[in-house]
């Protein structure tokens, strides 16, 4: 197939010119469109030599719009994603499994390729795996936990968030209010480009910094290196400060911020009687039951949804009957990047695992396929021990307003939670259901958003917003050159 892909396109280019010199309707079509759905054929047969040339050659046609031009670059760009998230040989993957897994042998990892047990796709004629598989094979069989070498022992935090979920139902009884037991925390976000952009080029840098929200205030920034070009409002939909450098050549490009916030813990006691229906027509809620990006009506999610919800009528109820289904059918897995994904919604119900931010977007499409309207929250979990970057979901309830659930703490729970007893498991279940801890950094209140000022390049994650977006004049800088961190630190 390679060897013919080459004149293959070339020859689409052509015909669709000359189709468009003598066809209206023709004219009214995008040759990049054509070219697009040919490379993703490609791609997804796994000649990725063949999808590159035939996106090359498309960006060699004249008359392309901008549009074009830039959907063109980046489905290239993607083939150089997923062979850097897909890098590992048959070989290498069982050096890592042996590495990590006690007594691993040959035969048993042979049986369990033949069965799929770790993520493959076809490159060029050769099988590569993920290459987070090892990693993987824990949460989709966790009975291989007790042979894991060296395995964190996770709990402590399972004890511990079922400590802070009861200390935050208990004080929003005694206060009357949903936002409880502020804490306050100082961070500081480093990220590092390394040496991607030449001599005296110009760096420009996003990085995120907390929103504003009920339980989340009082953001200060404390400092930064180099100074702040513009910081984003507060009430943007994925918040930001803007900052250039230029490079020295010397070290890597490094920008740094440190900021305060508050965070408080969120419990609603809600209650079914009390639901009613919101108004649909309210610009405020209107985006959030339609489709969007990764949040689509397929027949597959619709079929799902009623099967699911059966008779049930009311808002709430559906909606905690979508979240219970998925902390009970979906694994936890780590994730091949979102830029590389077509339909996040689709591919977690399909595979049925996905890590907390492909969970999240199925719970939000299955909301809002039944009209509840449904958003997504993100930034960083900040939890002692467990800190890292996590998406998580809101959903509006009449007359409760939005409402936090957060679908991997209740897989968590569930299938995860083996220091707790069966009651516990369901106590920290059914609490992320309109509750959430106050361990959280939470930059974005929607997803597939435009940064503030935009981007000029491609962005390296499309749809979330949290280890920050680096671009120089000659193009974006991808997650493999640069490195982030936060350090967070809780004031008593």
């Amino acid at each position: 197939m390679t060897h013919y892909a080459g004149p293959y396109h070339w020859l689409a280019i052509v015909t669709w010119l000359l189709l468009a010199m003598i066809c209206p309707s023709a004219r009214a079509r995008s040759p990049a469109t054509d070219m697009l759905n040919r490379a993703a054929e490609l791609r997804e047969s796994g000649d990725f030599k063949g999808a590159a040339e035939a996106l090359t050659q498309a960006l060699q046609a004249a008359g392309l719009s901008p549009t074009d031009q830039k959907q063109l670059e980046f489905q290239r760009d993607v083939l150089k994603r997923i062979q850097h998230d897909y890098s590992l040989t048959r070989q290498e993957l069982f050096q890592k499994l042996t590495a990590s897994l006690k007594d691993a042998t040959r035969p048993e990892f042979e049986q369990w390729l033949a069965e799929g047990w770790f993520d493959a796709r076809s490159i060029d004629g050769q099988i590569f795996y993920l290459d987070v598989s090892v990693s993987n094979l824990y949460f989709r069989h966790p009975e291989m936990k007790s042979r894991r070498i060296n395995g964190k022992d996770d709990a402590p935090e399972q004890k511990r968030r079922l400590e802070i979920c009861r200390a935050i139902k208990e004080a929003t009884r005694k206060e009357g209010t949903p936002y409880v037991l502020p804490h306050h925390f100082l961070c500081s976000m480093t990220v590092t480009a390394s040496n991607v952009a030449p001599r005296g080029a110009v760096i420009r840098a996003w990085l995120p910094i907390p929103r504003q929200y009920p339980f989340q205030d009082e953001f200060k920034l404390v400092g930064s290196s180099p100074p702040v070009d513009s910081l984003a409002p507060a009430t943007s939909p994925i918040r930001s400060v803007f900052m250039q450098q230029r490079v020295t050549g010397e070290h890597p490009t490094q920008f740094e911020i440190t900021y305060n916030y508050n965070a408080r813990g969120v419990f609603f006691d809600l209650k079914p009687e009390a639901i009613g229906r919101p108004d649909l027509s309210d610009p405020a809620l209107a985006s959030f039951v339609a489709e969007a990006p990764h949040v689509v009506f397929t027949g597959k999610i619709r079929k799902l949804a009623r099967e699911i919800v059966g008779a049930e009528t009311n808002p709430m109820l559906q909606a905690k009957a979508f979240y219970d289904w998925i902390g009970g059918n979906i694994l936890y897995s780590f994730a091949r990047e979102y830029s590389t994904l077509t339909n996040i919604s689709d591919y977690c119900l399909t595979h049925r695992y996905g890590d907390c931010g492909q969970e999240a977007l199925l719970f939000i499409t299955l909301c809002r396929s039944q009209g509840i309207p449904a958003r997504w929250q993100s930034g960083w979990n900040t939890f002692p021990g467990g800190k890292d970057i996590h998406d998580w979901t809101e959903i509006y309830l009449a007359p409760y307003g939005w409402v936090p659930v957060d679908p991997w703490a209740g897989i968590f729970a569930t299938r995860y939670g083996t220091a707790l007893t069966d009651g516990e498991r369901r106590e920290l279940h059914d609490f992320y259901f309109g509750g959430l801890d106050y361990y959280r950094m939470a930059a974005n209140c929607d997803h597939s958003m435009t940064l503030d000022p935009p981007k000029k390049s491609m962005r390296s994650d499309d749809v979330d917003f949290q280890r920050g977006e680096l671009e120089w004049e000659g193009g974006n800088i991808y997650f493999d050159n640069f490195s982030y961190k936060l350090d967070v630190q809780e004031l008593k």
